[in-house]
């Protein structure tokens, strides 16, 4: 088992108790890391409640990753409480729901850049307030989700798709220009889990069954399985892994019928 004894970690993107966020914190937690929850706006109350339930009370802090003066704050609060970063997980992801619904073609600029912004840019923001706090205590870890629509298309999943293709690039390269700080950036792509960013993809359901029926394993994954899967990544069991994206989709992606 993975092992995060004396390792601290901030993981962005809980809303609730579905979340693939909040299946990686339990699975770090288990495995004895100390954690910064953040939250954003309306979720507040859903992430206070929850980090209850965790062995160890976590730090719940603020963080709209559309704000640098956010982001900024939130490390300088775990760098003051807990004494820097071993480890990020990037689960923050949005699109307008207009975006999701209408025809790709009738994308807007202000929709796109959103999505961008949100689902894309944020890793970035997030990796550079994030990497002096890691190098001082000898490299760290950065994780974040994707999906297969960024190589494949999905209906509905339209300027997410693009979104997410943006962020497997941005893995790769803030891998190259942070490994050199011993600072590893991966990626899970995981299969489709009912989640609440879920839930605004129209026909979600269908989507769900055909995985069950193709994927070599006749069956969808569930949340916690990434958070298992994310451990590994994030601990030192794969300290020789950056600029990866892992698939956790129960096969799904080999087939090709």
């Amino acid at each position: 088992m993975a092992e995060f004894s004396g390792k601290t970690g901030l993981i962005v993107g809980v809303a609730n108790k579905r979340s693939i966020a909040w299946a990686i914190a339990q699975a770090t937690a288990a495995r004895g890391a100390r954690l910064v929850l953040t939250y954003q706006g309306r979720f507040e109350d859903h992430v206070r409640e929850l980090s209850e339930g965790l062995a160890e009370r976590p730090l719940v802090l603020p963080c709209d990753v559309t704000s640098d003066a956010e982001i900024d704050a939130a490390f300088a609060r775990a760098d003051q409480e807990l004494g820097g970063v071993d480890f990020v997980v990037h689960g923050a992801a949005f699109a307008l729901r207009d975006e999701l619904t209408s025809p790709f073609t009738q994308t807007t600029r202000e929709g796109f850049r959103v999505a961008l912004d949100v689902s894309a840019y944020s890793l970035i923001a997030l990796a550079r307030a994030a990497a002096p706090l890691m190098e001082k205590r000898g490299g760290g870890s950065i994780l974040t989700l994707t999906y297969l629509g960024s190589e494949r298309v999905f209906p509905n999943y339209n300027v997410m798709g693009v979104a997410k293709a943006a962020l497997e690039a941005t893995v790769r390269y803030l891998a190259a220009d942070l490994g050199p700080r011993n600072i590893r950036v991966n990626a899970i792509s995981a299969g489709p889990i009912k989640t609440l960013a879920a839930a605004g993809i129209g026909g979600f359901s269908t989507i769900l069954n055909v995985y069950r029926d193709r994927a070599p394993l006749r069956r969808n994954v569930e949340a916690a399985e990434i958070g298992d899967a994310a451990a590994f990544l994030l601990s030192d069991a794969g300290k020789a892994i950056t600029g990866e994206v892992l698939m956790v989709d129960a096969g799904y992606h080999i087939a090709g019928m």
